[in-house]
Order: structure tokens, then sequence, then C-alpha cells
């Protein structure tokens, strides 16, 4: 019987079923990784690479291509986009500015060592792996990009994933989580920059085009800070929530075409949007302070259904099967300098600032957890060209693996109950001035 679908309806119609698929599979192995004690984006990436070509690809047939052919992958790739740049939005607006205050005393010290580290560490052993994974579609990949590139990548430690993990963990009250939460905060703004930087390297020219997009990017902060600040403020009074959702969600969407167009990643363009936003409506008179928290919500409901397609996509990226002998070497190299980086980092100032030592392994698990943040740069990474399939394979499980550590290393670490406040009976928030 012939069908009275247009082939234009057909290619809906499969986005729409594999969507669906998406959505499936990364609930069901996110309920089963929060069983194992895992965050859930662990069990969503682990869905995309069982309908990759990593595992559903190897049966006969090749369903993954079946199911995925690559038709649909822009298709996809623009769905997972809507949801990542709503995210981004979303912790821009929820970042806690005050966080940034603890550039001082023992956090400024865990947060910018544990930065320069991994760093370090990661540019170095970028040095040796790049004659290996120069070469991207027959083009030669920007070496210094991609020796930044990896750096910068060794060096994120995920906020969102590092908050929900002290909140199930127990630990957000206590010394150690406060100190985690607070370098960890000023982590991210560190390897957001890093990643605006490179960016900006890989797209530009020559160096003459790097200044321009480094001037505009000035140029558009000071902008968004200046003007679009104070005129969101007026804009949050007048509009009723419902009316507003939509042009918050627009907001995100041109400021990301904007940083795009400047010449740094979309996510740069949401996330800013977010951060100057109000964090409450103060009404025309004045008088009436009206929390957001409402309209927060539903965005996160929205960004809660469509987030997973991009862990997913993440995962059909990786292709386990592709790795040679020499790949794997070269894993288990990035997983020590990884895990090195960070340790060394947080713990050595941790320490000597007269932490206990098993205060100190905690923060170290702790800021070892990548997750959500490393996976947005690595895809980020690979859309800018400085990664092959390879060391964007490589470089997800490295940060599986770092943000999986916390389920079996924590209980170990945390037998008997840590302090919860500081020496002199304050919170331990208060005493890092987070």
């Amino acid at each position: 019987m012939d069908s009275f679908a247009t082939a234009a309806d057909l290619l809906s119609a499969h986005v729409m079923a594999a969507v669906a698929a998406i959505l499936l599979a990364g609930a069901g192995l996110a309920r089963l990784a929060q069983r194992l004690g895992q965050p859930p984006v662990i069990g969503e990436i682990a869905a995309g690479i069982v309908l990759g070509p990593s595992l559903l690809g190897l049966l006969p047939g090749d369903p993954s291509s079946q199911l995925f052919p690559p038709g649909i992958k822009p298709m996809l790739g623009a769905v997972s986009q809507f949801g990542l740049l709503l995210f981004l939005f979303l912790i821009g607006w929820e970042f806690n500015k005050n966080l940034i205050n603890s550039r001082r005393g023992t956090a400024g010290a865990v947060s910018a060592s544990s930065v320069l580290v991994a760093f370090g560490l990661g540019a170095v052993l970028a040095l040796g792996l790049y004659a290996g994974h120069d070469r991207l579609d027959g083009e030669t990949i920007n070496r210094t990009g991609f020796v930044l590139f990896i750096g910068a990548a060794m060096a994120v430690t995920a906020f969102p994933v590092l908050a929900r993990i002290l909140g199930d963990s127990g630990l957000m009250h206590t010394r150690v989580g406060a100190l985690a939460l607070a370098s960890a905060a000023v982590d991210d703004v560190i390897a957001w920059c890093l990643l605006a930087f490179v960016s900006a390297t890989v797209t530009a020219s020559g160096q003459g085009d790097l200044l321009v997009i480094l001037l505009l990017s000035v140029a558009y902060v000071a902008l968004m800070l200046v003007v679009v600040r104070p005129l969101l403020a007026r804009l949050v009074a007048r509009l009723p929530g419902p009316s507003l959702l939509p042009v918050l969600a627009a907001g995100a969407f041109l400021s990301s075409y904007a940083t795009t167009w400047i010449g740094i990643h979309a996510i740069f363009g949401a996330f800013l949007f977010g951060f100057v936003m109000p964090r409450e409506i103060v009404d025309l008179t004045g008088a009436r302070v009206v929390p957001l928290s409402t309209l927060r919500e539903a965005l996160e409901g929205v960004a809660a259904v469509m987030l997973p397609v991009f862990f997913i996509i993440t995962g059909l990226g990786v292709d386990i099967t592709a790795l040679t002998a020499r790949n794997y070497l070269e894993l288990l190299a990035i997983l020590v300098v990884a895990c090195a980086g960070k340790f060394l980092g947080a713990c050595v100032p941790a320490r000597l600032s007269g932490m206990p030592w098993r205060e100190v392994g905690v923060l170290g698990v702790l800021m070892n957890t990548r997750g959500l943040t490393e996976l947005i740069i690595l895809n980020a990474g690979a859309q800018l060209g400085v990664l092959d399939t390879q060391m964007f394979t490589m470089m997800v499980i490295m940060a599986l693996f770092t943000t999986a550590l916390a389920g079996p290393l924590l209980p170990v670490l945390l037998r008997r109950p840590l302090n919860q406040a500081a020496p002199d009976g304050s919170r331990p928030e208060a005493a890092l001035g987070v």
C-alpha cells in the first residue's frame, strides 16, 4: 500500500521515533544509575553509548544506523542544542555570584591550584598526543587549539553535578562540602573563560582576527551588563509570568546567536543571558519583591525533557570499537593525568591549610567530578574541530570515569561523619564566605 506521507513527513516521523527511543532509554538507564549511587547523567550517557555504534551497532544489520541514519542526525543535534542552551541559561540564572567572593583563603588556593595544575598537566599530555590526533576529515587540527582545549577540559569541575552529589551525600553543610562548592564555582568560571579563548583561537584565521574576536567578546559582555541587565529588570517587572517565558527563551537563543556570530561558542551566550537576569521581580512601586522561582521551575521542566537528548547524542558520538591498542594506552594516560591533576591541585593547598587527611581525600574526589560541564565542553571541542572520533571517545570515557568515582569512594571516606560546622560553631558556608 502506498503511503500518503511525503518524504519530509516520513523524515519528521523518524526523528520523533528516534527522540522517543532516546528519552525512554535515557530514563531507564538514569534510574538504574541512581540505584547504583551514580548521578543520572552517567546513565543517560551510557544510554547513548548503548544505542550507538559501540553496542547496538555491533548487532546484525546495524540497528543503530537504522534508528539514527545520517539524514536525521542534524535534526537531532538541533533538538539537543535547544535543551542545552536552556540549561546553560538556567545555570547562569541560578549561579550564586556570592561564591565568587570566596576567592580568598583556602577556597581561593584550592580553586586556583586545581585549575592550574590540571590545565598544565593536561597541556603537557596534549603535546604528546597531538601527533596521533592531528587530522580530522582530511584537514590538520590546530595544534595550539588542541593543546589549550585538552588543558581546559582537564581543569573542569562540574558545579551542577557536584551540588547534586553534595546534597545526596549529606555533605552540603560540612566544611569540605562548602569548600568544594566554592572552589568548583570558581573553577567553572575559569574553565568557561579558557574555552572561550580556545574557541576564539580556533575560529580566528590569524592574530588580527583573534584580537577582533576578543574585543567583540569584551564589548558584548559589557553590553549585556550595562544595557541588557537593567532592561531585563524592567521587563520582568512588567510582563506576567506566562508571557515572560517565551521572551526569556528567545533572549537566550538570540544571545547564543550573537556569541556564535562573534566567533565563540553558543553556550556562552546562553550562560551570559542567564547571568544578567534578575533573581527577583521588584514591582514598579518598589514596594514588593516577587521571587522568580516559578518561572525557573517551568523552564527547568522543559530543559529536563530536552537535555537527555543532548547527553545521548553525545553518547552516540562515542565509538569504542574505533579505539586501537595505542588508544587504550593513551586513555590510561588521560585517566591518570585527569585524576592526578585535580587531586594534587586541590589536595595540596587544602592539606597545607591544616585540613585533616580524610577531608582532603573527600575534597579530591569531589573536585574530580567533571560530569555535565565536561560533556558540554567536549561537544564544543568536537564542533570546533579540535577532537577526532578517537580523542572524543577517550575524553568522554574520562568524564564518565572521574564522575563515577564519587559513588564508590565517598561511602568509604564517610564511614564516620564529618564535622558539620566550622571550629567557631558557625556554618561552614559562612566561614568560607559562600
